[in-house]
């Protein structure tokens, strides 16, 4: 990764720097966007809205981010410190998907409604069983006398790439809870394609921080 980082041009490092500064703030404003829509506390389905968003919009890519050679807010951080703080910020994300899960489970059993019937609800339970799975998984990472018989080089790659697929999951359920009919009459018009465009944007930095890290890596040994 440093060899990549060295013989990088400087006008390609200043644009990944700043695709990944308005990824931070562009995850952070659309977290309080919907904190503001949803008005959580209002009702008991608000708070399933801004704790999804919470856990996936914020926590989720700030957690990855935290990894990134380009934007890391603990640039000069050791990796031990790093990968502590990216596992906290994981367990946070399970925890307030849980509870987001809770809050839509406990609204529809009171309103009679049935459970897990649309895309949405099914993308959301896979990407929540997910994360749970992913904070698990990263236990070996941080304390690897618990690994016998693995390697801790391929059990990385294995973290990555399905950490991946849950951070895919998790902007997939975002952009499914926003086709609902209560964000389309919330934010109608433009505006949907605006708000739409903030997951999708942490995605593409997401992918393209685990693929240059790993896939990239793993083409440049001889």
């Amino acid at each position: 990764m440093a060899q990549v980082l060295e013989t990088e041009p400087g006008i390609y490092h200043c644009l990944r720097v700043t695709c990944g500064v308005a990824v931070h703030i562009t995850c952070v404003s659309f977290t309080v966007f919907v904190a503001a829509l949803a008005r959580p506390g209002s009702s008991l389905f608000s708070w399933h809205p801004f704790l999804m968003t919470l856990a996936f919009s914020f926590l989720m890519t700030e957690a990855v981010l935290l990894f990134s050679p380009h934007s890391s807010p603990l640039q000069k951080a050791p990796h031990k410190s790093k990968a502590r703080c990216h596992w906290a910020l994981q367990c946070a994300c399970a925890a307030c998907a849980g509870l987001g899960l809770a809050a839509i489970v406990c609204n529809k059993q009171l309103n009679g409604k049935p459970h897990f019937t649309s895309w949405h609800g099914v993308a959301g339970l896979l990407t929540a069983c997910g994360l749970g799975a992913q904070c698990l998984g990263g236990l070996p990472l941080l304390y690897p006398r618990l690994l016998k018989g693995w390697s801790l080089a391929r059990l990385k790659r294995y973290h990555a790439a399905s950490g991946l697929l849950a951070y895919l999951l998790g902007t997939a359920s975002l952009l499914l809870g926003m086709s609902s009919l209560w964000f389309a009459a919330a934010v109608p018009g433009p505006g949907w394609y605006l708000a739409a465009a903030c997951p999708v944007l942490g995605a593409l930095l997401v992918m393209s921080q685990v693929t240059s890290a790993y896939v990239a890596r793993k083409a440049l040994r001889p």
